[in-house]
């Protein structure tokens, strides 16, 4: 199985250190963002990895080849003209993704202990669409699942914005964060071009392809956007 980094956001919200660096090098006991993530996908037997670069782009490739992708092979899938978002990032890298069945996609600024590995033998076993990985954790926007762990909608608690693809049930709120495991097969039946979202693209397929999630409440999460992140990232993972 392959894996996608997601790593050529901004970094706005972690000012001042993205004023000269991309995120994806920001560092946590010694280890950047990035390379915690390379192991972290090794950990659950992935070592062929594309990595998307927008930002600073030219510090991150020579990280990697520095390091020799920290006992990876890492492609790049260069986005410095335009950042493309979840969606059009993943759209962009999909030649090297879509030969394997399924593959596994991540934001550069989550480090989680969630198990991967047993994210992607559910995902295998029950086969659907894309399983994303979700928890009971307070956050202002959501996906919306019924009672099967069916991908129902979106909804957004400050503005009050929500999207549903299905209504007749009790709805669970479950946050995002940032991990997906996807058959390949999504590719010919995204509809969107350009710089989108993949909120978007599961909200279009959910009312008629099975998305379903993986709750791994209970096991440490930090979304390091934001420099005081850093502190909490430090003081979980070592």
């Amino acid at each position: 199985m392959k894996g996608m980094i997601l790593a050529a956001g901004l970094g706005s919200r972690l000012k001042p250190w993205t004023d000269q660096h991309p995120k994806a090098l920001a560092i946590v006991n010694g280890q950047s963002l990035l390379q915690r993530n390379i192991i972290y996908l090794q950990k659950a037997g992935i070592f062929d990895v594309i990595v998307n670069v927008h930002h600073f782009a030219d510090q991150i490739i020579d990280a990697i080849e520095r390091n020799k992708g920290w006992g990876s092979a890492i492609t790049i899938s260069d986005e410095k003209d335009v950042v493309l978002e979840t969606g059009g990032g993943l759209q962009k890298a999909a030649w090297y993704l879509f030969q394997e069945s399924d593959f596994v996609l991540m934001n550069v600024d989550i480090l989680t202990d969630l198990n991967l590995s047993a994210m992607i033998q559910q995902h295998l076993l029950k086969k659907p669409l894309a399983t994303l990985a979700v928890s009971n954790r307070e956050t202002s926007r959501y996906f919306i699942f019924n009672e099967q762990h069916l991908l129902s909608g979106w909804c957004n608690t400050k503005t009050g914005e929500e999207k549903r693809v299905r209504t007749n049930h009790l709805p669970q709120l479950k946050a995002f964060s940032g991990i997906h495991v996807i058959q390949s097969s999504i590719f010919p039946l995204i509809k969107q071009n350009g710089k989108f979202s993949m909120v978007d693209v599961y909200l279009d397929l959910a009312g008629e392809y099975p998305i379903e999630s993986f709750d791994h409440s209970g096991a440490h999460f930090v979304d390091v956007g934001k420099s005081e992140s850093i502190e909490k990232a430090e003081a979980l993972f070592v």
